[in-house]
């Protein structure tokens, strides 16, 4: 090799070591793949051929597989070496480049399916959907989408702003997408982006030599020891019937909540005593948020750009060390409180609300799995209530993203099983059967959301109010059971959608909007109901001490704002009721609207959370 190449090698090496090593490549062949990425050299063609397996060459088992994930049973293909002398694992040429034939992220694949000349024809061959036409057919869309869990793949960019971060899937090509799972696999392959090129591929390297004729295989589960759970995430290739195992869930154990707080790297606070301020204190106030900054002008309250001099904390990032806090200036306040992900992190947020009990957790939660510890009781719930003939639609939600982010709604047992190969999601009931709303300006009703601002002063005794002020949120078109990738049909969050129509509506024009169209339901009923959730929510979610539950810290105070639905369900007496179901709890909300509308919001909150004030302030004590 020339001195420049060994160079350009070594380079190589150092820049994508890392990557290499997470993938399980063997150094022996980091040179070869440096010079086919730098190349582009596809030399897969000199060693593997595509085959298709007669049909005496399937057996019954497999027969019956095939047609059960395709009732169409569509040719089977498998990849075998060709060389002649076959493929020596010691070889330092033995990794090969798969390219991808698509890329995408799942909120663009039906308008990249619609829009991209030859796409549709591609994926539809590989899917095994007929598509003869020219123009694409959402029929056809809907057909290729719902095969895609079985031949896309996933990996996720560690940098970049948070919609740069979502997870991008991808489709290999014609070769790569014939490559048959065994459990004993004679090849790995593994996504590799190569940084020079600015492009992904996926790299294919053997396990042992083979000779002639051999088939190509890898191992969909790779890494997965746990019997149940390999059997759970082979699932989309090779079914099973899982309706055997507790679809039940309960509260995890306490090691669950340890873990928690390793992983989040919190120190918790020594105890304190509650500190007591003069009644005439002003208090200084260190905080970077723009919109404290400009509408906080309560004369109780002075900034300060010294944050050691600070009486009040309010910080944009989360507070981690506690403990230093707790010894050093125990009086100074901070608006978080220690372990508050166990309501602000899904997964955290489900587990501690089955604490309010109910078979399947409290009403007022949709019915949530955690992907990661819960897989095969996700499996048995879907099963069990595909068999009773309930509806199974589901959204699949990272567990701390805001926005609707890498969220997805399907009801597609495989494709939700393979979400959990992403970012780490839990899996919700998606309410089929809200209670809709007449906006006036679309022809047909449609899903609205509604955001409460929550204030907590108190964990010990517990001190929780609602601002009495609330916010609308509505989709821009009529609610129905399809097009479960139309984001404006299935989502209320509209502010951070380029080009889509935000409609406002206040609360205070809501009501009587509310009323009129549900005449039986006072609003007044109803937000009983939604206030007496919130303060369920946050008795179980304090019911216990750090790390099992929010943290008694006195110098902690919150705002939190907290979405929820309304839908249609029946009480004990089977009558109709409007059921509140909270979807998420949120740190640091954006309060924008709240003080271009209500300009003494921030005085408000200042004055309940650090002066206990409450008299005139529009807030309404909870618990």
């Amino acid at each position: 090799m020339e001195p420049c190449a060994e160079q350009e090698a070594e380079l190589f090496t150092d820049l994508h070591r890392a990557a290499l090593e997470t993938s399980g490549v063997p150094p022996l062949y980091w040179k070869s793949l440096h010079h086919k990425l730098a190349q582009e050299v596809f030399d897969a063609g000199e060693v593997f051929g595509v085959m298709q397996v007669e049909d005496d060459e399937v057996d019954e088992d497999a027969e019956e597989k095939k047609t059960t994930l395709n009732p169409g049973a569509p040719p089977v293909y498998k990849v075998i070496i060709t060389k002649e002398d076959g493929l020596q694992a010691s070889d330092t040429n033995s990794i090969f480049l798969i390219d991808h034939a698509w890329t995408y992220r799942v909120d663009q694949a039906r308008q990249q399916l619609w829009e991209v000349p030859g796409l549709l024809h591609r994926m539809a061959n590989l899917a095994a959907v007929e598509f003869h036409g020219e123009v694409p057919d959402d029929d056809v869309i809907d057909d290729v989408m719902a095969e895609l869990a079985r031949f896309s793949h996933t990996y996720q960019l560690s940098q970049g702003s948070a919609e740069e971060q979502v997870p991008i899937w991808y489709v290999m090509d014609e070769f790569g997408s014939q490559i048959q799972h065994s459990d004993e696999p004679t090849f790995r392959t593994s996504p590799f982006f190569y940084g020079p090129g600015h492009t992904a591929f996926n790299l294919l390297w053997p396990l042992r030599d083979l000779d002639h004729g051999e088939e190509v295989t890898w191992d969909h589960a790779h890494g997965e020891q746990n019997p149940l759970i390999r059997k759970c995430r082979l699932l989309p290739w090779e079914p099973a019937d899982l309706r055997e195992v507790n679809a039940s869930i309960s509260e995890p154990p306490e090691d669950y909540y340890r873990a928690v707080l390793a992983d989040n790297k919190e120190v918790l606070p020594l105890p304190i005593e509650k500190p007591v301020y003069p009644k005439d204190k002003i208090f200084k106030v260190y905080t970077e948020f723009k919109q404290v900054l400009e509408n906080l002008n309560s004369p109780r309250f002075v900034f300060t750009e010294n944050e050691k001099e600070a009486d009040i904390l309010y910080l944009y990032n989360h507070f981690k060390d506690y403990r230093t806090l707790s010894e050093q200036r125990p009086h100074v306040m901070v608006n978080q409180f220690p372990c508050e992900n166990l309501v602000t992190v899904k997964d955290c947020l489900a587990a501690v609300a089955r604490r309010a009990g109910g078979v399947n957790g409290p009403k007022w939660l949709p019915l949530t799995y955690n992907l990661r510890t819960e897989l095969p009781q996700f499996i048995s719930c879907y099963q069990q209530r595909e068999d009773r003939g309930e509806d199974n639609h589901w959204i699949c939600k990272p567990w701390n993203l805001a926005r609707g982010l890498d969220t997805h709604i399907t009801n597609n047992l495989s494709y939700i099983i393979r979400q959990r190969e992403s970012t780490p999601k839990v899996v919700c009931k998606y309410i089929e059967n809200p209670v809709l709303f007449d906006r006036g300006d679309v022809e047909g009703l449609v899903k609205f959301d509604i955001r409460y601002i929550i204030l907590l002063r108190s964990v010990q005794p517990l001190q929780l109010y609602a601002y009495n002020v609330f916010w609308l949120r509505f989709s821009n078109r009529p609610f129905s059971l399809d097009h479960f990738d139309d984001y404006q049909k299935h989502f209320t969050v509209m502010n951070y959608a380029d080009e889509t129509q935000l409609k406002q509506v206040h609360y205070n024009e809501f009501i009587p909007m509310f009323e009129k169209q549900y005449p039986k339901y006072p609003w007044k009923k109803t937000e009983e109901e939604i206030l007496k959730s919130f303060v369920e929510l946050f008795q179980v979610a304090t019911a216990k001490p750090a790390p099992f539950g929010v943290c008694n810290y006195p110098s902690s105070r919150a705002i939190y704002a907290i979405d929820l639905m309304l839908k249609w369900d029946t009480d004990s007496d089977g009558k109709l009721i409007m059921q509140p179901q909270i979807l998420e709890v949120n740190f640091n909300p954006d309060c924008a609207r709240a003080c271009k509308y209500h300009p003494s919001f921030f005085n408000d909150i200042f004055k309940v959370l650090a002066l206990d004030e409450v008299a005139d302030c529009p807030v309404t004590r909870l618990s």
